[in-house]
């Protein structure tokens, strides 16, 4: 799956509070593997997540391997959130 970078940092940041620890219990994963999902860059920390990102407009392009952790994340943002075209890249 392909999402621009941008879009994936507005998903991060709709996402409610303790959304990051909750995905990491619930997949059994380090918390800092599921920021670095995200953008975070801190890889002395938890794993580097299954992510490319290639140069491009809006942050550049992420081509995401495992949406596992995305598909947990847009079920977690509220209703009206999950409904826009934040997902669809």
């Amino acid at each position: 799956m392909n999402i621009t970078f941008e879009k994936l940092r507005e998903i991060k940041h709709k996402l409610p509070s303790g959304s990051i620890h909750k995905i990491a219990e619930e997949l059994e994963m380090d918390e800092q593997t599921v920021r670095n999902y995200f953008g975070a860059t801190d890889y002395s920390h938890g794993n580097v997540a299954d992510i490319h990102i290639q140069p491009g407009p809006h942050g550049g392009i992420v081509n995401i391997e495992d949406t596992t952790i995305l598909d947990l994340a847009m079920s977690m943002l509220p209703e009206k959130e999950s409904e826009t075209e934040i997902y669809k890249g």
